[in-house]
């Protein structure tokens, strides 16, 4: 496996600005949260189905304590496709805003956006419903 990319939110923060022709999808999730788990394969999958339109970001809040242990097993066995990158960041207060005001901390969430909009979706999704979010943001 690759070597672990982990940021504080700075280092992310680019990832939730991108001003170009293409989708982003970017999940916040964590190895210890069950619904996120489920619902990676699904983001895998429309970063497939839409490669030449669609940028999928999966962001781990695993903790650092659990790299070694947990999340690069985890990231070996899943074979994921999709861009794997790790915030952290302790100083959760300041950076979950600059995501989205409502968020409230909570995981599963997903940022859908393109260069004319953005949603901000506090739920897990089918593939599916994914899907049908994503097709809302292309021209």
């Amino acid at each position: 496996m690759e070597k672990l990319e982990v940021y504080d939110f700075d280092g992310i923060e680019h990832y939730l600005k991108q001003n170009d022709d293409k989708v982003y999808v970017v999940n916040f999730w964590a190895t210890w949260c069950a619904p996120c788990v489920k619902e990676l394969p699904y983001f895998d999958q429309i970063q497939q189905d839409f490669k030449e339109n669609v940028e999928v970001v999966l962001i781990s809040l695993d903790f650092p304590s659990q790299y070694e242990s947990k999340l690069i097993p985890f990231l070996e066995k899943k074979q994921l496709t999709s861009k794997v990158i790790v915030l952290d960041d302790t100083d959760m207060n300041s950076w979950i805003p600059k995501i989205d005001s409502e968020w409230d901390g909570a995981i599963p969430v997903t940022l859908i956006y393109n260069k004319d909009q953005r949603q901000f979706y506090p739920q897990s999704f089918t593939y599916d419903e994914l899907s049908s979010e994503v097709r809302k943001f292309m021209n």
